[in-house]
């Protein structure tokens, strides 16, 4: 990727206390702003090397698979009927890439940083607002801002007496949180309402600051929400116009289960309208991840294979789940189980719901140490 500087301003932030973000003690100076000839010959153009093609080559999910997912899509709000320039953000960004001189690049930088700093999470640090363009795709630049917090601890070696002295303000590029505008979906592709944001660590400083910008829902809640409708389809369709009490007990079921965090097996549906939702689901997502406790055991596959790898049963009065496959794989956690060699799935169906509190259970399933009593089992080698 070819990017050509246009302008860089460098900020420092302090923070009296660094555990007390919120104090009144935060301050910020600007640096210098630097030009592109300036750029090319200055450190900080080493320091960020290949900072700008990481970010703009950063992978991001539109629908994340976690809320705290390190990098997200923003979009631009805007009340119905209106356009992007009545977003106050967006106001912002356009005018740092449309700014003609450094001057006004500064200025404007400046009231960037100014309203950064009113944000609750500001911590002490490097703040660069940069404007480049990427000359491989795009007449227009690409804004960035990028945040880097001070490192605590850093010394470099100092002489034999010595041996290290103290580094005070140092960054590292490998924490670096940034923003990228406009976003660039695919390779010389350019979408003006979106954003893309990067910050690893807990802390959402960007989401604070960008305070007219919205996320997408992270994958778990559309899917959660789409299932939901499903079902409430359904019911739709089953009851048609009837507004009976079983009805309206059938959907107050359904408000409850939607909103439990741990929910129990509900029966409602066949396996085969089960499947038959789920492969909508996996349509749109193939990789869709399928997690369930049953028991203290915890089972994590892809919900493509429910049906097909993955089924559910009872017997005897219990829950059972089969999972097939052609082979069995064991890494780390050695165990005796990883020796057996497996009945027939006819042999353990009788055990399935017949076994006994551990006080009851017969010699048969209890364990006897060597050397204490007969064995079980005259075909172990050893």
């Amino acid at each position: 990727m070819d990017f050509n500087m246009q302008y860089l301003s460098f900020f420092v932030i302090h923070t009296d206390g660094e555990e007390s973000a919120a104090s009144s003690g935060k301050r910020f100076k600007h640096y210098q702003t630097l030009e592109e000839d300036t750029y090319e010959d200055s450190e900080i153009q080493k320091f960020l090397d290949d900072e700008f093609k990481r970010i703009v080559k950063r992978k991001v999910e539109r629908n994340p698979n976690s809320a705290n997912a390190p990098t997200k899509i923003g979009r631009f709000m805007v009340e119905p009927g209106y356009e992007l320039g009545s977003n106050q953000n967006y106001n912002l960004f356009q005018r740092l890439r449309e700014a003609d001189s450094k001057e006004r690049f500064i200025g404007i930088a400046d009231e960037l940083v100014r309203i950064y700093m009113d944000t609750s999470a500001v911590r002490g640090g490097a703040f660069i607002i940069a404007l480049s363009k990427l000359n491989t795709y795009f007449d227009e630049p690409f804004l960035f801002l990028l945040k880097c917090d001070f490192e605590p601890k850093i010394a470099r070696i100092s002489d034999e007496r010595s041996l290290v002295s103290q580094v005070e303000m140092a960054i590292s590029a490998r924490s670096i949180k940034s923003i990228q505008y406009p976003h660039m979906p695919e390779e010389g592709m350019l979408e003006h309402w979106e954003l893309k944001i990067h910050q690893a660590s807990h802390a959402r400083y960007f989401e604070d600051f960008l305070k007219y910008v919205s996320y997408e829902k992270p994958l778990p809640e559309v899917m959660g929400e789409q299932v939901v409708e499903m079902v409430h389809q359904y019911i739709a369709d089953k009851w048609q116009e009837d507004e009976s009490t079983e009805r309206r007990e059938e959907e107050n079921a359904v408000e409850v289960w939607a909103a439990s965090e741990k929910r129990d097996l509900q029966e409602w549906w066949t396996p085969e309208q089960v499947e038959v939702a789920a492969a909508a689901l996996v349509e749109q997502k193939p990789d869709l991840a399928f997690s369930f406790k049953l028991g203290d055991v915890t089972v994590k596959g892809l919900l493509a294979d429910f049906g097909g790898a993955i089924h559910f049963a009872k017997h005897n009065g219990r829950y059972v789940v089969v999972i097939e496959g052609d082979a069995f794989q064991f890494e780390k956690g050695m165990s005796p189980v990883e020796l057996v060699q497996p009945l027939d799935l006819v042999d353990v169906m009788p055990r399935i719901g017949s076994r006994k509190p551990p006080e009851d259970a017969d010699s048969e399933y209890s364990y006897t140490p060597a050397g204490e009593g007969p064995s079980h089992n005259d075909d172990v080698p050893w």
